[in-house]
C-alpha cells in the first residue's frame, strides 16, 4: 500500500515523548523509521508504563503507545567507529529527528552543519523544551515545567484549584506534532527543490502557540486570562451542568442554541429574562444563568439531554472516563482501537490508537514495536559492513543487538544516544 510518505526514511534518536509521538505519526504515514539508541537500555520509555513485566524486558506500555511500526538500531555515538555507522545511515536518510539538549549533537561532531555535509538534502529537526538558543535554552525541560512556565497551568482549574497540570502530558504531545508538521513541509521542498533545511521546535513555545485565542485576548484586548474551571471564556452558556445522574457538557455558543435549550428545558422564560437576552449580558451573568440552568437540568439523566439537545442542534455531550469513550460504538466503527500482531505466546494482543484522522485508505496495521537493536545487524550489513566487521562492532560496543526475545549483545554502549 503506498502512503503519503512511502519511500521517506527517518532516523529518530528522540527520547520518550515528543520526538517518538512525532515519529509515529511519520512511520503511520508511510515513512521508514528507524529509532537510534543506546544499547544499555534504549529508549527510557522502553522502561515506563502500567505493566512491570513488559517494561523489565524494555516494551513499557509508554513505549508500545507510540513505536510501533518502527525500527531499533543501537549505536554508542560517542564512539568514533559508532559514529562512522551513523554517517553512513545519514546519507541514506532524508529526515532526522532528536530531542537532546541544544548542542549535544554539536558536542559529538553530529549537529546540522556536520551532517548536511555528508547530506545536503538532509531534514533535521531539533526538539528540545525552550529552543535552540536563548536564555533557557539549556535548561532542562519535561512537560510539567513547560505547562507551568507556558502559563497554560494558570489557566487550567477554578479559582479554587489551579494552578492545575492536565491530565496527559500536553506540552509535549503539542510538540510532537509541531515537529510532524514543519517535518512534513520540510519534505515538500526537499522533493521539490532538493534542498535540506534545520527546524527548530520549542515545547514552550508549541504549547503558547496553541493557546492562541487566551494569548491574544491579552496582547489585543488587554485581558489577563483567568482560570475559570469548565466554563468558556468566550460564551454563556458554554461548560459543564449537574443533570440527575451527572455532568454535561453544553456549548450554547449561538443565540439560536441558547433559545432552543431555553425552550427544551422549559424554561422559555430565560429568554426574555434581561440578565440572559443578549450574549454579553450572559457572560456577565454567567453565573445565575448556570444555577438556573442546574436547576432544571436536574429532572433527567445527563444521557437523556444529550440525546434531547443534540437532535435539536445544540450540542452537548455527557462527561465520560477513558474506558468509557473507548467501548463507544463511534470509535468502534471507525476501526481507531488497532490491535498489534501477536508477540509473545500466551500474551494478550497490544492494542494502540491510530492517528487522529483517516486517509481514504485504510491504514495498515503497524508492526510491534521493535525490541532494542533488533535492526542493527541488518543495517549494518546493509551499509556495507562484512560479517566480521559487524562482529567486532559489536565486541566492542559500538553497536549492539537484540534479537527478539533475546539478550543484548555485546557490552552496554554508556552513555551513546538517548
Amino acid at each position: 500500500m503506498s502512503l503519503p510518505l512511502t519511500g521517506i526514511r527517518v532516523l529518530d534518536l528522540s527520547n520518550v515523548l515528543a520526538g517518538p509521538f512525532c515519529g509515529y505519526h511519520l512511520a503511520r504515514l508511510g515513512s521508514e523509521v528507524i529509532k537510534i539508541e543506546n544499547s544499555n537500555g534504549g529508549d527510557l520509555a522502553r522502561r515506563l508504563g502500567a505493566d512491570p513485566q513488559r517494561a523489565e524486558r524494555l516494551q513499557g506500555l509508554s513505549f508500545v503507545a507510540v513505536n510501533a511500526g518502527k525500527q531499533s538500531v543501537a549505536l554508542d555515538l560517542k564512539s568514533e567507529a559508532g559514529r562512522e555507522v551513523f554517517f553512513r545511515l545519514v546519507s541514506k536518510a532524508d529526515v532526522l529527528l532528536e530531542n537532546f539538549r541544544p548542542k549535544v549533537m554539536e558536542r559529538l561532531g553530529l549537529g546540522f552543519d556536520a551532517l548536511c555535509k555528508r547530506n545536503p538534502r538532509l531534514i533535521y529537526c531539533a526538539i528540545s523544551g525552550f529552543g535552540q538558543n536563548g536564555p533557557w535554552s539549556a535548561r532542562p525541560a519535561y512537560d510539567q515545567i513547560v505547562q507551568g512556565l507556558s502559563g497554560a497551568m494558570s489557566i487550567t482549574g477554578d479559582a479554587a484549584t489551579a494552578p492545575l497540570r492536565t491530565g496527559f502530558p500536553i506540552s509535549d504531545t503539542i510538540a510532537g506534532l509541531t515537529a510532524a508538521f514543519a517535518i512534513s513541509a520540510a519534505l515538500v521542498e526537499q522533493q521539490q527543490m532538493g534542498r535540506g533545511r534545520f527546524i527548530d521546535v520549542s515545547l514552550l513555545e508549541a504549547t503558547i502557540a496553541a493557546m492562541g485565542w487566551v494569548v491574544s485576548n491579552h496582547l489585543n484586548g488587554g485581558v489577563e486570562p483567568r482560570p475559570m474551571g469548565n466554563e468558556n471564556f468566550t460564551a454563556a452558556p458554554s461548560g459543564t451542568f449537574r443533570t440527575a445522574t451527572g455532568p454535561l457538557n453544553i456549548a450554547a455558543n449561538e443565540q439560536k442554541h441558547y433559545r432552543i435549550l431555553c425552550d427544551l428545558i422549559g424554561r422559555p422564560d430565560l429568554k426574555t429574562d434581561p440578565r440572559f437576552a443578549k450574549r454579553e449580558a450572559r457572560k456577565l451573568n454567567r453565573g445565575a444563568l448556570s444555577d438556573e440552568l442546574n436547576a432544571a437540568l436536574s429532572c433527567r439523566p445527563a444521557e437523556e439531554w444529550e440525546v434531547l439537545l443534540n437532535a435539536a442542534g445544540v450540542p452537548a455531550g455527557c462527561v465520560l472516563t477513558v474506558p468509557q469513550i473507548l467501548r463507544e460504538p463511534q470509535l468502534l466503527e471507525r476501526g481507531f482501537i488497532e490491535a498489534l500482531p501477536l508477540g509473545r505466546a500466551g500474551e494478550l494482543p497490544l492494542r494502540i490508537t491510530r492517528p487522529g484522522f483517516r486517509l481514504d485508505e485504510a491504514f495498515p496495521v503497524p508492526a510491534l514495536p521493535p525490541s532494542l537493536g533488533a535492526d542493527t545487524e541488518r543495517w549494518l550489513a546493509r551499509l556495507g559492513y562484512t560479517h566480521p566487521e559487524i562482529e567486532h562492532l559489536i565486541a566492542s560496543g559500538a553497536a549492539g543487538t537484540r534479537r527478539q526475545g533475546g539478550a543484548p549483545r555485546g557490552r552496554p554502549a554508556m552513555g551513546g544516544a538517548a
